[in-house]
């Protein structure tokens, strides 16, 4: 049987990269899932993937920086489906490389919105959901850059340093009620974004080939499996965890 097999799943920036991943994974296991995210071309392409795969999916356009957009996502998903199950709270942003200050209040409002107050979000309309059924599994996107530091990356790297203690002091608010939170901290991962970064700065990506244990980046679909694996069963005890799938790079 599939590991998910009549589970409910949430996925916000579903729409590509990471969470597209993510989608396709949890339907091909067995569950439904609900896709958030802003681009709503690619949310309902990944539901149309899903629906020919044979699995059920639905599109809600989402903000995830909106508190009204993120409770109608939880509730919509509800609506659909009577329960949540699995959540993962993917959605993010980066921001061209600044000095700290050189940072403009617009884009640290924007990326601290939607990579920190968006997951606190999710969590918010989440949780309230699994405390009542007495389980769940959350899993949170972070970074490296949550865990170490790079020049340029002010905004970007406090907001996910803010995602890794979130996901630290949630997991232990709530593992009495049957819930772990645990968060994925990848290093640069082949996506759309990354794909155009290579055409139009080839040297940029080179250089960051350069610097991976491994020779290469990461695929979507490597972070996807991560995820699903910390809310599969099989990861019943791990709970609280900044997972690093880094290829080895911050331990390099």
């Amino acid at each position: 049987m599939a590991r998910f097999q009549d589970r409910v799943a949430l996925v916000t920036g579903g729409a590509s990269g990471i969470g597209k991943s993510a989608a396709l994974l949890f339907a091909r296991e067995g569950a439904k899932v609900a896709i958030g995210d802003l681009d709503s071309e690619g949310g309902l392409a990944t539901v149309r993937e899903i629906s020919r795969n044979g699995g059920q999916a639905i599109f809600l356009r989402t903000d995830v920086s909106q508190p009204s957009d993120m409770e109608a996502l939880v509730a919509g998903t509800v609506e659909a489906w009577g329960r949540l199950d699995l959540a993962l709270n993917n959605a993010g942003i980066g921001h061209d490389p600044s000095l700290t200050h050189e940072i403009t209040e617009e884009t640290w409002e924007r990326v601290i919105s939607t990579n920190l107050k968006g997951v606190w979000l999710g969590l918010k309309y989440e949780l309230p959901v699994m405390k009542k059924q007495g389980s769940g599994a959350i899993v949170n996107t972070s970074s490296i850059g949550g865990l170490i530091v790079g020049k340029g990356l002010a905004a970007y790297s406090a907001a996910k340093g803010g995602v890794n203690q979130l996901t630290k002091i949630t997991a232990l608010e709530y593992a009495e009620f049957g819930i772990r939170v645990n968060a994925v901290c990848p290093s640069v991962v082949l996506t759309p974004l990354t794909e155009r970064t290579m055409r139009e700065s080839p040297g940029i990506i080179k250089d960051m080939i350069a610097n991976q244990p491994m020779g290469r980046l990461a695929n979507a679909e490597e972070v996807a499996s991560a995820i699903i694996w910390l809310c599969s069963g099989e990861a019943s005890y791990i709970n609280g965890v900044c997972l690093p799938v880094d290829g080895g790079f911050t331990v390099a």
